[in-house]
């Protein structure tokens, strides 16, 4: 069971399926391919890097835009997908980090070793909000378009609620890497964004 890769190359086609569905603007392959890569960056901080790769080609694998759900299910999916690949405890760290990029907050795990790693999944995860300015207004422009059902007053309430939510955190990055690397650009982006959303209202 150990020597079997987690994900190995025909769960990721499976699952790059999924990901490539035609209303997926943002949360599509190219985001697991940049957390990814930022998995590969930090592969060496990682205690579990398997364990993160598994919870980053899963956390999306289920993506609804009118659904509350899709975290959870994306969970039970990751659940059931390695249920025969790996220990039960290491199935629950990967479905608590798949069900924690619902708030992002960290889950609680009494490891340091599993903290740290979920620590870092999460910062990949909204490592977008600190991409340079022109990378970030496409993501911004991406998730609209999946969200192209929502009226523009509705969409402008619930994505600045969002958008004031992370700039309240005393911390938008949980590690210390990724708040010294894309905090500060992180909080310009989003406060010019919410900027722009208020001024249209």
């Amino acid at each position: 069971m150990e020597n079997e890769p987690l994900i190995d190359t025909a769960l990721k086609t499976e699952l790059s399926a999924l990901y490539d569905a035609p209303d997926r603007h943002y949360h599509n392959l190219a985001h697991i391919k940049a957390m990814l890569a930022l998995a590969g960056d930090y592969r060496a901080s990682l205690h579990d890097p398997d364990a993160v790769e598994a919870a980053i080609w899963f956390h999306d694998a289920i993506y609804d835009s009118k659904a509350k759900d899709n975290e959870a299910r994306s969970a039970a999916l990751a659940a059931q997908k390695l249920a025969s690949r790996t220990d039960p405890e290491r199935l629950y760290r990967i479905g608590a980090m798949i069900l924690a990029t619902a708030t992002h907050q960290l889950p609680q795990f009494d490891d340091d070793a599993a903290t740290r790693d979920a620590s870092l999944f999460l910062d990949m995860d909204l490592s977008i909000l600190g991409a340079a300015p022109d990378a970030f207004d496409a993501y911004e422009r991406a998730v609209r378009r999946e969200y192209d059902w929502v009226e523009e007053p509705m969409w402008r309430a619930g994505r600045g609620a969002v958008l004031k939510d992370f700039l309240a955190r005393p911390r938008i990055f949980h590690t210390e890497e990724f708040h010294q690397r894309f905090e500060p650009q992180a909080r310009l982006n989003m406060a010019r964004s919410l900027e722009a959303l208020q001024g249209l209202s």
